[in-house]
């Protein structure tokens, strides 16, 4: 199967169309979802009229950039208008918006097919993927493992090939957590980047939405189409340029030196010390630093989480107690323990933290960590031993994750290895705020470094 870059350019030359692209993947998504559950609702008709109006475009010579012509996947958080958008729940399973949201639009406008609608954990309210009103999504590469959540079916789907980029929310981790544990590439931006109007809340201060592609410059053309729309034929070459001009001997790689580096799998550990390895090698230097404040951070986001998402959920929650999958009703019902002052402590304590991690982006160019610590585990497994200390599986995923979603940071997860068992392990790459190019140009010579492997 081709990267989508690869596809736009046969697709510009007339080599191949995006109709006849779009029914072999409705095919493969007819044969294969069953299995690993990564679609929810399948938009068959629409994608071959999308398909076929952007191949007249075509014929026209109407070019809209990279994205034109090609077959992506939407989280079910995000509306789509006329297309069922279920929030994972059965409370929304026969919801059909009105209207599309703010980041579809944009994908639209940049010529995007739209397949269908992808699995997620109920409310995006799980690092999982495994708690849903239509059961688990299941991870490509091993279907007894989680895909990851809350965005699971964009990291199984991208992975086993059903499109060719997805769109998925990150609340605390919800776009790299299925990126590492399906092996695929996902960014979370930088707080406030791409739109959330349209996708169903779960933190109003925490949520972002961002992509999942296969390689990372699939995953750069896909965000830009994100934020730019139909102006992405005028941005993507600019963008593209300055990531293979990216010159890796004039970085500086800082490697936080406590609580990331905890508690780690010792197959992760390895993959993350390789990558590592290589990167100093091709010229970057390593260097030991301090995180400020993680307490603080620790503390701060799950109080914010938890407030937010008891108030969005408020008027159901008692209404409609028995249409939650209880794992979720019961995680819901947490946000009643905060206290007032507890939030407005948390919310207010944001922007000064946030300015003393940006403040370590003045000695170095980027943040690395491993994305998780531990490899994907079984579906409904709730607890695993490491190192001989009992690990909640939850707490474990969000780990490396959340601290970023609080601070509003830009972090990308990119591939950096697999286990003996074949399980894909994940890095991850944090940066200035805006920098995301910045981020894809590292995880390019990252990829770079596991493609000559």
């Amino acid at each position: 199967m081709d990267d989508l870059l690869t596809l736009a350019q046969k697709i510009r030359a007339r080599q191949i169309s995006p109709v006849e692209i779009t029914e072999r993947l409705l095919k493969k998504i007819e044969a294969q979802n069953p299995a690993l559950n990564a679609f929810i609702t399948v938009a068959a008709d629409e994608a071959l009229a999308a398909a076929k109006k952007a191949e007249q475009e075509l014929y026209r010579n109407t070019y809209r950039g990279p994205l034109h012509g090609i077959p992506i996947g939407i989280k079910d958080m995000i509306e789509t208008k006329g297309l069922r958008t279920t929030m994972g729940s059965g409370i929304f399973k026969d919801y059909i918006p009105e209207k599309d949201a703010a980041v579809v639009q944009k994908l639209k406008e940049a010529g995007a097919v739209i397949l269908g609608k992808l699995h997620t954990h109920e409310f995006a309210y799980g690092p999982m993927g495994d708690r849903s009103y239509f059961g688990p999504a299941r991870n490509p590469h091993d279907r007894h493992k989680i895909a990851g959540g809350s965005s699971s079916g964009a990291g199984a789907a991208v992975a086993a090939g059903l499109c060719y980029g997805a769109v998925g929310t990150d609340t605390g981790g919800s776009v790299r957590i299925p990126a590492s544990c399906c092996g695929v590439v996902g960014l979370k931006p930088t707080y406030g980047r791409v739109a959330v109007d349209g996708v169903f809340p779960l933190s109003y201060s925490l949520d972002h939405v961002g992509p999942l592609t296969r390689t990372v410059l699939d995953n750069a053309a896909l965000f830009q189409a994100m934020i730019h729309g139909v102006d992405l034929n005028e941005t993507w070459a600019k963008v593209e340029k300055v990531i293979a001009d990216f010159d890796l001997s004039k970085t500086v790689i800082a490697i936080p030196d406590d609580y990331f580096l905890d508690d780690v799998d010792d197959e992760v550990q390895q993959a993350f010390a390789d990558a590592i390895q290589s990167l100093e090698a091709a010229g970057a230097q390593i260097r030991s630093i301090s995180l400020p404040d993680l307490e603080s951070i620790r503390w701060a986001q799950p109080i914010v989480q938890k407030s937010e998402a008891y108030a969005i959920h408020e008027k159901w929650i008692e209404a409609r107690s028995k249409d939650y999958d209880p794992e979720v009703y019961e995680r819901l019902l947490e946000g009643k323990q905060p206290k007032g002052y507890e939030y407005v402590r948390a919310i207010r304590m944001r922007e000064e933290i946030t300015q003393q991690v940006e403040a370590c982006f003045k000695t170095a160019d980027v943040l690395m960590t491993p994305t998780l610590p531990i490899l994907p585990t079984n579906i409904d497994q709730r607890e695993l031993i490491l190192n001989g200390k009992t690990l909640k599986v939850r707490s474990a995923l969000l780990k490396n994750t959340s601290p970023w979603n609080y601070t509003g940071h830009p972090a990308l997860s990119v591939p950096c290895g697999r286990s003996k068992t074949g399980l894909p392990i994940g890095l991850q790459i944090i940066g200035p705020l805006h920098q995301e190019i910045r981020l894809y140009a590292f995880a390019r010579q990252i990829e770079r470094v596991a493609a000559a492997v």
